[in-house]
This record gives structure tokens, C-alpha cells and sequence, in this order.
């Protein structure tokens, strides 16, 4: 049975998770509402992802939407709060530190070090989103079109994802 208090412990966690931002954690977050608490099938996380795409504001607004079909609005409200707080204050607080560090040559050092977990971490993102769209011949060809698009095009990556969509939607009715 689902609590809100497991909601707020779980969102808790993954908040501290979200070094480089939030895509940074979403392996994690998948893993943890698809696959360890069965909370949500691989389409309706996918789904919520796509949701808070969409939606002006931080990039995971999504974790609302879980927590609001798990448990309603109380359920969006917690993990809201348990999904945005730890995060808020940690990233308070090693601000306030950094200023009262700002001549120390760690903080290059910190710095250096932190950027290959960064990176490391939106890969993992990249790559669990890919083995959650990429289901067939046609994701698979339409993901190919739309990188090679956006890197050689200056055309506004909204429109070829909204065009790959598009010949997704006309490709299911085939």
C-alpha cells in the first residue's frame, strides 16, 4: 500500500540524486516507480514524461503527475514538496559554502571532478529514454531523423518533434 509518507521518504531521496539537473535522475526515477515499486507501467512513465515536457516550468514537473495519480492532490502536493525542498536547501547551502570558500583552489579541483559525474549521469538519462521510446523500426528510424535534423538544421527542435509525432501517429494508423 502506498503512504504518503513512503511518497515523501522515496521523492525525498531522488531529489538529492538530481546533480546536473533533473534528467540527471531520471534512470534513477524510473527504476524506482517502474521497476522496484511497480508504481506505474513503462507507457504511463513515459507518458508523464512526455506530459511534463511540455509544461512550462522545471523539467520534472512530471514527479507531480505521479504523485497526483498515485494519491491525488495530497499525493502531488508531497511529492512536490519531498521532490523540490532537499534539493532547494542543498543547493542553499553549498552556495552559501562556495562564497565562504571562493578563494580555496578546491573548489576548481570540486569543480573538475564534479563535471564527469554530470556528464555521466544526463548519459544515463539519454540512454533510459531511448530504451523507453525507441520500440520498433519506426521510433527507432524517427529518432535517427530527428538527431541528425537537429544537428545539422537550424530549425526549432519543437516543430521536429511535434513533425516526428506527427508521422509517428500516421505510421500506427498504417
Amino acid at each position: 500500500m502506498i503512504t504518503l509518507w513512503n511518497l515523501l521518504v522515496v521523492f525525498g531521496l531522488l531529489s538529492l540524486l538530481a546533480i546536473g539537473g533533473g534528467n540527471a535522475v531520471l534512470p534513477a526515477l524510473q527504476h524506482v516507480v517502474v521497476n522496484q515499486y511497480q508504481w506505474l507501467t513503462p507507457d504511463q512513465f513515459r507518458e508523464m514524461y512526455s506530459l511534463g515536457q511540455i509544461s512550462p516550468g522545471p523539467n520534472l514537473l512530471m514527479v507531480l503527475l505521479i504523485g497526483y495519480y498515485l494519491k491525488g492532490l495530497a499525493g502531488a502536493l508531497v511529492v512536490g514538496i519531498g521532490f523540490f525542498i532537499p534539493d532547494c536547501i542543498l543547493a542553499w547551502s553549498i552556495h552559501r559554502l562556495w562564497q565562504h570558500f571562493a578563494t580555496s583552489p578546491w573548489l576548481v579541483a570540486i569543480q573538475r571532478g564534479l563535471a564527469p559525474v554530470v556528464i555521466g549521469l544526463m548519459l544515463a538519462g539519454v540512454f533510459m529514454l531511448g530504451k523507453l521510446t525507441i520500440v520498433n523500426w519506426s521510433t527507432f528510424l524517427l529518432a535517427i531523423m530527428t538527431i541528425v535534423i537537429l544537428t545539422f538544421s537550424r530549425i526549432n527542435p519543437t516543430l521536429v518533434i511535434l513533425l516526428a509525432g506527427l508521422i509517428e501517429l500516421l505510421v500506427d494508423f498504417l
